[in-house]
This record gives C-alpha cells, structure tokens and sequence, in this order.
C-alpha cells in the first residue's frame, strides 16, 4: 500500500482530503477491518488519548469513536458539553488551547461548522469534525468504505440523494465528487444541499458529476445507490409544509424499483421509518445500512492512525 502523509493534519470536510489521500484512506479502513477480525490490530494509538467532545446527543458517533481508539490502543476521553466550561461561557479557542495540553486529537460533534473552524484554528493537535450543520465527513468516510466493498470500485457509479438537502447531502457531494462518482440530490424547491458546497464538488469533479433535480423518479433512474437520511435534522423544529414537500421523496419499493437492477439503499441512520425510508427498504436484502454503520468505526480508526499514529 502506497503511503498516505496526513500525519498532524485537521479533517474538518471530506474535501479536506485529495482524491488519492481518500481512496488510499479507505484502503487503510479496510485493512483495519481484515486486521481487527483477525485479532492482529496494530497498536497505532497505544499510550494517546482523543478528547471526543459533544455539544450534540450521539450513538454511533460516540460508541464508533470509543471503540475505534480501544480497538488502537489508545484511550478515548468522552466530554459532554455540560461537562466543559463551554456552557459557562468559555469559548472554544480556548477550550482547544487547553485540550491540547492534555491529548493528541481532538473530536468535535457541533452545530455552527464554525466552530469546528474556531478549534482547529487554535489547537495545536489535530481536530476532527464529528458533525456539524454544514458537514458530516466521518459518514461519509463510512459510506464509501460501504460502496466500495459492495462494488469493488467507485469510480463511475450514481449515487442518488433523496430528501432534505442536509449536512450528509453536502458531504456526500463532496465524497462522491473526489471518488469519482455521479452525485444526484433529488429535493424539493428550498430544500437543496448548500451552494457553496455544490460548487466545490463540482470544481472537484467536474459540472456533469453533480446535479440537484426536484423529480425523484428522473433522479433514481439508473442509479446505484439511493441514499436518504431524516427529514428534520437534530435541533431543527418540524417546519410547516416541509413533511408534505418532502413525502415523494421517500425511500420506497417503488422508487427503487426504478433504480439500476444491482442498486442498493443506504442511510445514515437514526431512521424515522414510515417517513423518509419505509421498513420493507431498510430491511430488506440490497439494503447495506447495517454494513455502513459498522463502518464508522473502521474509517475513523483509520483516520485517527493517518492523523496521530505512530
């Protein structure tokens, strides 16, 4: 395996990453996964600790984080925010200034990306984005791990978005841009990925790579993936209007009916079933949800051994 310099390095968005630094990531998580279930997991964090900060409520980030540094040999150090004088008002420059005293990395699971930005900017270990409104990359880091080992190979496939343009639609952009994917965000007017964030993955993987339409059935057809995740993000109120808009863009036996022969149905999970995905999809046989998430923790620990490895 070639060798992937990210050492001391930030990862606050996917395209944080160069299309090679992430296909060769993704080698590491897979080799991390063959290594785990053959007990022989080298010991790349032994004797460090991450610091996993959470100003949001978490399952699969927390526990795939915890278990991917145990699984390293490091020690995973969880601290809610009321844990943290963030709640008293320290801000978060400082907040990084000190962890960094103390720990080799640095997880933050937030709301406003820039305070993601805030930390990174004054910490002197690495920080790694765990979630904000604009981006989730670990997910997506996850998600392509999951696509590839399903496919074998990335380059050239659709993946199709359906629902609220969210911080998973962004990253997913980004993700599939820089892998050398097709990338269709199916979503009702208002409720498209952000601007910005299009326009870089287009700049990343040409203008015909990303496309947002409104029609859902024009957007599944001949797709690979279709990929959804929940209407209504944490933190933000049921708005008016937005379940109804959003209806035909659920996940469905019939939508998938229409999509390539071979496609198969992700989401990022927590799912509300009965809205933006139906049982008989999450559940049935070309779903690789489940896959997905177990994956979380073999991309981060991959992440976490290229960024603060010995």
């Amino acid at each position: 395996m070639r060798e992937v310099v990210l050492k001391g390095r930030d990862f606050l968005s996917v395209a944080d990453l160069g299309a090679e630094e992430l296909l060769l990531l993704l080698e590491e998580a897979a080799a991390f996964k063959r290594s785990l279930r053959e007990g022989n997991v080298v010991r790349g964090l032994r004797g460090k600790m991450v610091a996993l900060v959470f100003q949001k409520p978490s399952t699969r980030t927390r526990v795939s984080f915890e278990a991917a540094v145990h699984h390293l040999g490091g020690h995973p150090l969880t601290l809610n925010a009321s844990e943290l004088q963030l709640g008293r008002g320290e801000t978060i420059g400082d907040t990084g200034k000190v962890l960094s005293r103390y720990v080799h990395a640095i997880t933050l699971r937030t709301f406003a990306h820039r305070e993601v930005e805030e930390l990174a900017e004054a910490a002197t270990v690495p920080v790694i984005n765990a979630l904000t409104d604009l981006e989730h990359p670990c997910q997506i880091l996850a998600d392509l791990l999951t696509v590839k080992e399903h496919f074998g190979d990335l380059r050239g496939l659709r993946l199709t978005y359906l629902g609220d343009g969210n911080n998973v639609a962004n990253s997913l952009a980004l993700g599939c841009a820089l892998a050398g994917m097709y990338y269709i965000a199916a979503c009702p007017a208002g409720h498209a990925p952000d601007a910005a964030v299009l326009a870089r993955a287009r700049a990343l993987g040409g203008e015909d790579a990303v496309r947002v339409v409104e029609d859902p059935e024009e957007a599944v057809s001949g797709a690979h993936v279709l990929y959804t995740d929940v209407w209504f993000s944490m933190g933000q109120d049921r708005e008016p209007g937005k379940e109804a808009s959003l209806r035909p863009y659920q996940l469905n036996a019939e939508l998938l009916e229409r999509a390539a022969p071979e496609a198969v149905v992700m989401h990022c999970l927590p799912a509300h079933r009965g809205e933006e995905i139906t049982d008989e999809v999450i559940d049935g046989p070309r779903s690789l949800v489940w896959d997905q998430a177990e994956n979380r923790m073999h991309a981060q620990a991959a992440l976490l051994h290229l960024l603060v490895g010995e």
